[in-house]
């Protein structure tokens, strides 16, 4: 189901659409193009005619690795997916309490909600019927549980799922035992065994073989957990605190912004919470396999490790200089008068530039290559080559990207 674009309201997009084997489990762009493109990775395209995209995906796609850790409390770049009791459920999500029950996992919860999404997979006013629920209009508009339903009924009627289900789940024995929970249960299962990855150098040389890693990549992991202050916020297994911080990313894009926001603008976390605290937090991104996941930043704003390394290491002076043909966003002239309209904002940027946590770190060329040498070293030795791969067909009998 992953690869099968039957989720997609259009039945033209799937998971794997934007989160491809061959690119760490991201695309590669800066900011996705998700309902209405064409072609998958560095090749889409923003589609043409009255297909084409209305809106670019406002950040950029998360790769997947190891999003089975237990010890993982939030999802995306502003946590909107996060582990919590306020709703009596486990979970604070887009669905607040009208989240179905007997999710396995948070990787499970997330997958509920690209296919309820207008510019991910749900697709646009008047062109289906899922996206007509998620838009109706009246005292309970906005009902995104409306959509699962629908996708439960396509689902159903492919015999060849119906017999996948019966096999996997005890609960299963006919096609309308089948509900949203065991179809997320089951992607979630699938992101979690594809993309663990714990046999990196650097796990090597945790593990007590200290051949696995070069000088300069020592070095660099010195400079990581020393003097460059890396590990204060990339900490712990993952090299992420799972927090949420100001680094000052130059905006572009359409951006997440709040009901009443009045023009396009990202204030990341804040978004969520109403907090002005979180103003422009995003959640510190995991490092492991991080060198298969370009660009880097919430929107993808750096093309290269050194780039958002130097940021780090002078964010205000790095988003003064930054310049829009860094960002890798497939031609759209239809949407370029907003792709950089935010970043134009003097003020904007201004505000983005004040709310900055981190500290400038003096380093020279030399220790930011070492610094790059030891992110590398957090690559896997499978890299891309993940366990189950990419199928060649689906059930569903519509094309694979």
């Amino acid at each position: 189901m992953f690869h099968d674009k039957i989720l997609s309201a259009n039945r033209n997009i799937a998971c794997a659409t934007c989160h491809s084997h061959n690119l760490g489990g991201s695309d590669g762009l800066s900011l996705g193009i998700g309902e209405g493109g064409h072609g998958i990775g560095l090749s889409r395209t923003a589609g043409s005619g009255v297909d084409k995209i209305k809106k670019r995906i406002p950040r950029n796609a998360l790769a997947l690795w190891n999003l089975g850790f237990k010890d993982i409390t939030t999802l995306l770049h502003d946590g909107r997916v996060t582990k919590s009791n306020i709703f009596g459920n486990g979970f604070n999500t887009p669905a607040q309490e009208l989240l179905p029950k007997g999710l396995d996992n948070i990787v499970a919860v997330q997958a509920l909600f690209p296919m309820t999404r207008q510019f991910e997979m749900a697709g646009n006013p008047g062109e289906n019927e899922i996206i007509g629920l998620v838009s109706k209009v009246g005292k309970d508009s906005m009902r995104i549980d409306r959509v699962w339903p629908v996708i439960e009924h396509r689902i159903r009627g492919i015999p060849e799922y119906v017999d996948l289900f019966k096999n996997t789940f005890e609960d299963v024995d006919s096609a309308l035992d089948i509900n949203i929970t065991h179809i997320v249960n089951s992607i979630a299962a699938f992101e979690i065994h594809e993309w663990t990855s714990f046999d990196s150098p650097f796990d090597k040389y945790l593990n007590g073989n200290k051949s696995t890693l070069n000088s300069n990549q020592i070095k660099g992991m010195k400079l990581f957990y020393g003097k460059a202050n890396c590990s204060s916020c990339h900490s712990g297994s993952l090299l992420s605190d799972q927090k949420f911080h100001s680094i000052g990313i130059p905006q572009f894009g359409p951006g997440r912004t709040r009901p009443f926001d009045p023009y396009a603008r990202d204030v990341g976390r804040m978004v969520e919470t109403d907090d002005l605290n979180d103003m422009y937090k995003f959640k510190t991104p995991p490092l492991r396999n991080v060198s298969l996941t370009a660009p880097y930043g919430h929107n993808g704003a750096y093309p290269t490790l050194k780039g958002i390394i130097k940021h780090h290491l002078n964010p205000t002076e790095m988003n003064k200089n930054w310049k829009p043909e860094y960002a890798n966003l497939p031609k759209a002239p239809w949407l370029e008068q907003i792709d950089f309209v935010t970043f134009s904002d003097k003020r904007e940027q201004d505000r983005i530039i004040s709310s900055i946590d981190i500290k400038p770190i003096d380093l020279n060329d030399k220790e930011i290559d070492q610094l790059v040498s030891f992110l590398e070293s957090l690559t896997g030795v499978s890299g891309n080559k993940r366990p189950l791969g990419k199928p060649k067909k689906v059930p569903s009998g519509l094309t694979i990207d």
